[in-house]
């Protein structure tokens, strides 16, 4: 246990020296984490206006049946996030961070702007929910290949004794955004009425995603790559080589870590659905729970990241994922057994809280097991293949054991056993925080 809970180690100024000063640092996550932040503005902006893109570009009689359309159009961008994590994720190991970053960036900016201003089924008919189809693709691509580059650009610009810090807003940033999100659904649903918020309400929120990439792009060019202009080899074929024949256990033990955290994730999300449909509590509520989670997210992702770098990687993704296993049964039979307000919200909070504590480092620990040559490409896969599997079907099985089964506690063994697995496979892995390296 003593090796979880080993005391900082104060690196001397001269290790800690790099081609930037840490104020240049804190610049270059800002301009990194700015694509992550809309990444995720994108992704709760769309689900909560589902049905008013449903409506829009899949008009028909059944509501239920246009929604469906929708969400499926949506689950489109898990399907493709792997090929974009492959292909952008080894550009960036042969070309560089800072052109992968650009590339994903500009495919994000033609994503977001054709959903902002794409004419609707009734005005240009079949050709609307291709086009649709065609701009989620885009963006399934540029998120599959943002991760990989941006999260090792992070870590790789940040002053070695404090990646944990740096590399944490890239779970902090989803956390932002996800309360930006929900108050932009929330305003213009107050805002505006229910014709005007179909009409044209729900692309505002799209616009100000567009307006705001272009500023993304003009902070991104001026950043220093982190790595030589040409990587160590010069085609995805070598990379992956290298993956399979030397890195084929950080790899498994990357997917089993992401497989709790992000079944995880994607179960807190669901509980908006869950407060409205099993507990029955006001629309108001629902909409207070996607604020409190993804600020506490934020916040506690931030304080996780920080005691990363000083108490090692692994500690502190598994401790807090240990208590978060403790206390998921007990904290949805009192959700379920006293489905006020207060006992949701703050419950909720407490449980995101620690998910995103541990969520930061395990960002890090992932990312830092791979070497720089092969980094990008190894944490894309194993992230962009995590959130497909295990993200893309989570809500599903959420939803399915509730109604197969009658009872709002079932999904309870099905995160028990997820988090299970993601502090087993904390605990095998190799610590890579510098000080116990240093001491190795």
């Amino acid at each position: 246990m003593e090796d979880l809970l080993e005391p900082a180690y104060r690196p001397t100024p001269a290790e800690t020296g790099t081609a930037a000063t840490r104020a240049d640092a804190r610049r270059n996550v800002a301009a990194v984490a700015l694509g992550n932040a809309v990444e995720f503005f994108d992704f709760g902006t769309y689900a909560t206006f589902a049905v008013m893109i449903g409506h829009t570009f899949f008009p028909t009689k059944s509501a239920f049946v246009s929604l469906l359309l929708s969400v499926s159009v949506f689950g489109l961008g898990f399907v493709v996030r792997p090929f974009g994590a492959l292909v952008i994720g080894a550009y960036a190991d042969r070309a560089g961070r800072k052109p992968a970053m650009m590339l994903t960036l500009v495919m994000m900016a033609v994503g977001t702007g054709a959903i902002a201003v794409l004419p609707g089924y009734e005005t240009i008919g079949i050709a609307a929910p291709i086009l649709l189809v065609v701009t989620r693709l885009i963006q399934g691509l540029a998120w599959g290949g943002e991760a990989g580059p941006a999260t090792t650009y992070i870590l790789e610009a940040a002053p070695p004794d404090r990646r944990g810090a740096y590399a944490c807003w890239q779970v902090a940033t989803q956390g932002f955004a996800a309360v930006a999100a929900g108050l932009a659904g929330y305003v213009l649903t107050v805002l505006l009425s229910e014709a005007d918020l179909y009409a044209w309400g729900w692309r505002v929120p799209f616009v100000f995603g567009l307006l705001v990439l272009p500023i993304g792009i003009y902070i991104r060019r001026r950043l220093s790559d982190t790595i030589d202009a040409h990587g160590a080899y010069g085609s995805t074929r070598e990379i992956l080589r290298e993956l399979s024949a030397r890195h084929r256990r950080p790899i498994a033990i990357g997917l089993m870590i992401l497989l709790g955290s992000t079944i995880t994730q994607y179960f807190l999300n669901y509980m908006t659905t869950f407060a409205l449909t099993e507990l029955h509590l006001p629309g108001g509520v629902a909409m207070l729970a996607t604020l409190a989670t993804g600020a506490a997210l934020a916040v506690c992702s931030l304080v996780g990241g920080s005691l990363s770098d000083r108490f090692g990687r692994r500690a502190v993704l598994i401790w807090p994922r240990v208590l978060l296993l403790l206390l998921i049964f007990p904290a949805l039979q009192l959700i379920v057994s006293h489905p006020t307000p207060a006992v949701f919200l703050v419950t909720l909070t407490v449980l995101s809280g620690l998910h995103g504590m541990s969520g930061a480092a395990l960002i890090v620990l992932i990312a830092e097991s791979f070497p720089p040559r092969v980094r990008s490409t190894g944490f894309s896969i194993v992230y962009a293949v995590a959130v497909s599997l295990f993200g893309g079907t989570a809500q599903s099985i959420v939803a399915w054991l509730i109604g197969s089964t009658g009872n709002p506690m079932a999904p309870t063994g099905y995160l028990l056993v997820a988090n299970a697995i993601c502090i087993a496979a904390g605990w095998l892995a190799v610590e890579t925080w510098p000080a116990r390296r240093a001491a190795r």
